[in-house]
């Protein structure tokens, strides 16, 4: 008797710890969440960012708590065929954004009178980085450069195709040695103004040869005269016309203008982007091909100027074949390509 009232004591026992133990799982408090605070602390170590004070560091974490908010219930939501992501650009309003990295100025445009490409059957899919003709993602900076990127790019690819070697061509030498009226450095340009000056100096040479410096620099007369690339020229894509920007971006990567306002554009991360953008033209980018995503939705391959830890490693994907006859977000609108 005495065996099995022990045993019933233990199991009694058993019983209390278990119910004990249960009671402290459901008491504990849920997985620590990071705070808003937290987070930016981990975000600045990420990017490198510093502030001047504590005063500019609580401007800045608000800045980020509004951006992550907005990125966070844009996911949530689950609506759209891409996503977001809190990038380098966390702790900038959009305003601020779009003055230190958009800087295309668009000019009037005639319509043109010659398109080489005209009679070009396009294939399904075109991949210019499959092919060799493009060079690695690069980063602008704070500086409103992207029209020298852009037409850097598109003569990058020309250049490859032609002389059969993939050359990093330089920007620094288009911000400070083209002095068109409308090509004004970091304060933005165009890409058909870069063009031309690439053509009136007789090419342009290698990014090693003229180190990009993200400011606004005095043209070193040397290093331009010290010619790589060369081009005959450039032609406009008809306006408004995506079959006849698919035509030439299945022959050569081509620049393209597109309205980057938006902060969905700022945050992009993933996906084929089908966002909210108008067409008020103020970014130089480059189209470096064109697909279809699994889901069945057209698209094009853009090369952007703003590093790889934006949109998928420095590329967007955006929607192709729209109804509006500018294209998404006016890509159609101002496009135009170096010619060998």
């Amino acid at each position: 008797m005495a065996s099995t009232h022990s045993t019933h004591k233990c199991v009694w026992f058993a019983l209390v710890l278990l119910a004990l133990f249960s009671l402290l799982a459901q008491s504990r408090p849920l997985q620590h969440q990071p705070s808003m605070e937290d987070m930016h602390e981990q975000w600045m170590a990420q990017h490198g960012r510093f502030y001047a004070d504590d005063l500019e560091k609580e401007t800045r974490l608000n800045i980020f708590k509004e951006n992550v908010h907005f990125i966070e219930s844009f996911n949530h939501a689950g609506e759209k065929p891409y996503k977001l992501g809190i990038n380098a650009f966390a702790d900038m309003t959009n305003d601020e954004f779009k003055a230190s990295r958009n800087g295309f100025k668009a000019s009037r445009r005639c319509e043109s009178t010659h398109f080489m490409y005209e009679n070009v059957t396009a294939p399904s899919t075109m991949d210019w980085r499959k092919k060799g003709a493009v060079t690695p993602i690069k980063d602008q900076g704070q500086c409103g450069s992207c029209w020298a990127f852009s037409a850097v790019a598109a003569t990058e690819g020309i250049t490859q195709l032609t002389m059969k070697k993939l050359i990093s061509l330089s920007e620094q030498e288009l911000i400070d040695c083209d002095t068109a009226s409308e090509d004004q450095g970091c304060n933005g340009g165009e890409m058909d103004g870069a063009f031309q000056f690439i053509k009136q100096n007789g090419g342009i040479t290698t990014e090693a040869n003229y180190a990009y410096e993200g400011v606004d620099g005095t043209c070193n007369a040397k290093k331009k005269a010290s010619h790589v690339a060369k081009i005959k020229g450039f032609e406009d894509v008809p306006i408004n016309d995506e079959n006849a920007l698919l035509k030439a971006v299945a022959n050569q990567p081509v620049s393209v203008a597109i309205d980057a306002s938006g902060l969905e554009f700022q945050f992009y991360s993933s996906g084929v982007f089908t966002g909210t953008c108008g067409t008020d033209l103020d970014h130089g980018v480059t189209a470096v091909g064109y697909g279809t995503s699994d889901d069945g939705m057209k698209y094009w391959l853009v090369k952007n100027s703003w590093g790889t830890q934006w949109g998928e490693e420095g590329y967007i994907r955006m929607q192709r074949d729209v109804d509006a006859k500018e294209g998404l977000c006016g890509i159609a609108m101002d496009a135009s390509y170096p010619t060998a």
